[in-house]
């Protein structure tokens, strides 16, 4: 099993000057601003990987540590689970700092058959609603906008436009517009309900509409050899379900481990003789907190998620293997509100004597190890080294 810990990066990388991300230290600056408390994590080995206050190095870890860099040009989650998925990119995905261009826009409006649009600026998802949300109920225009990342974000109210149309919306631009040199890594529906003043996004009703990998990913190479293969939260998403048997969505952190701990039951009761890969996003962290400047609710998100690994490791069988690691870095405390250029935190729990694994050269190292763990071969995965 494999948890991405969205959003949660160990500081800034050599190459984060080219993306105005020098000085970012996602986890360091959450226990320095907010102090969570965090002893599962800690007895795992959290406070080997760099120094965290509050979170001191465990003497005898009870997991191998280290951390892993991305060498894929861009710091988005598609971009972050491609590459752990052993995809590397050598190309960014396109981003739109001033807005979508007039001929984007255009083609949306012929292609998918709405009025208009409404904003088309990179925008807080919050933010975008509650500016454009009495618009949207009034004319019935949806609100596309965009963010620091390669993507497309189409809002509408569950009351004005149904989810069936609303993902019709997404589906459209998704194969008939955002295409070419306007490729973006997702288009994704953003559903949200109440009144002018209190609008709610519908999480659980978010969808993903990504790009096809253009090669053999983990999970399919895995697929391909028999492993049963199961997504929980965003991470089929981001694949465009490609190589996955089974998937669970979730709204957050907190059906994120139930959903975990009910696939792990159910994989003891149903079928123990069959390799099962279970790969999680959580996705508190980046979307709730990191992107909001909040660290204090970025640290009560990591005590969350550390009170509820015992119950995880209960479950867990006797040799099964856990990793935890993350997809990028989006320091709270940083200026702006994007995700920022990090090295990402490896706790690998069950497999092997527990040492440190040091700084992997790419998070590809996650795939080859993997792979490595179900006996399918991984020499197509290049430059990359297991960590088992």
């Amino acid at each position: 099993m494999t948890i991405v810990l969205d959003g949660v990066g160990v500081g800034w990388q050599p190459d984060a000057h080219m993306y105005g991300d020098e000085g970012a230290n996602t986890l360091q600056h959450v226990c320095d601003t907010a102090s969570p408390k965090l002893p599962e994590l800690a007895a795992l080995g959290l406070g080997c990987i760099l120094p965290l206050d509050g979170v001191p190095p465990a003497a005898t870890p009870l997991a191998s540590f280290g951390r892993m860099t991305e060498v894929s040009a861009g710091k988005d989650s598609t971009t972050g689970h491609w590459e752990l998925a052993g995809l590397r990119l050598d190309a960014p995905f396109p981003t739109y700092p001033d807005g979508f261009p007039d001929e984007l826009i255009s083609r949306f409006v012929n292609r998918t058959g709405v009025p208009a649009v409404l904003g088309g600026h990179p925008v807080s998802g919050t933010a975008v609603i509650e500016q454009f949300g009495e618009e949207h109920i009034a004319t019935g225009k949806p609100i596309v906008y965009t963010s620091a990342d390669s993507v497309l974000q189409v809002a509408t109210h569950a009351d004005v436009c149904s989810l069936a149309e609303l993902y019709r919306i997404c589906e459209v631009a998704r194969s008939q517009v955002c295409t070419g040199q306007h490729a973006v890594g997702r288009v994704i529906a953003r559903p949200f309900a109440g009144e002018p003043g209190g609008f709610v996004r519908l999480s659980d009703k978010r969808r993903d509409f990504a790009l096809q990998p253009p090669a053999p990913v983990l999970q399919q190479r895995l697929q391909s050899a028999g492993v049963h293969t199961i997504s929980i939260g965003k991470i089929a998403d981001l694949f465009a379900g490609a190589g996955f048997d089974a998937t669970i969505k979730t709204s957050g952190n907190s059906e994120g481990v139930i959903a975990i701990v009910d696939a792990i039951r159910e994989y003891k009761t149903r079928d123990p003789k069959r390799d099962t890969f279970v790969w999680v996003n959580l996705v508190d962290f980046d979307q709730d907190y990191g992107h909001r400047n909040d660290p204090d609710g970025f640290a009560r998100a990591l005590e969350q998620f550390d009170a509820a690994l015992p119950s995880i490791r209960a479950e867990l069988p006797s040799d099964s293997a856990l990793v935890i690691t993350a997809d990028h870095g989006n320091d709270p405390t940083f200026p702006g509100t994007d995700h920022t250029r990090e090295y990402v935190p490896l706790l690998v729990y069950g497999v092997g004597a527990c040492r440190d694994v040091g700084t992997r050269h790419s998070f590809a190292d996650h795939a080859r190890s993997v792979l490595a763990y179900f006996n399918v071969d991984s020499a197509e995965i290049d430059g990359t080294s297991s960590f088992l």
